[in-house]
């Protein structure tokens, strides 16, 4: 079962960065499809995110912004593959 994480982000943003790289990494893990949002191209996704960013949603389900921490993504996967 595939899991579906929604991944909102901007240019030159480092949390941004170390979040891609995290997620990276749980996709050699974990059977997931990230899909990458930069908030820039939409006005009503960068009103609601502009300081939020970076954010993480699991299956519409937010597990983090700003700084984000692989356990809590890897806890959010392990609970849609529960279901």
């Amino acid at each position: 079962m595939t899991v579906n994480i929604t991944f909102y982000t901007k240019e030159k943003c480092g949390l941004c960065t170390e979040a891609k790289e995290l997620l990276e990494e749980i996709k050699k893990e974990y059977d997931i499809q990230i899909t990458e949002i930069d908030i820039y191209t939409n006005d009503e996704l960068l009103e609601e995110y502009q300081l939020m960013i970076p954010v993480i949603d699991v299956d519409g389900e937010r597990v983090g912004f700003g700084k984000i921490f692989k356990l809590d993504i890897i806890s959010a996967i392990n609970g849609h593959l529960n279901y």
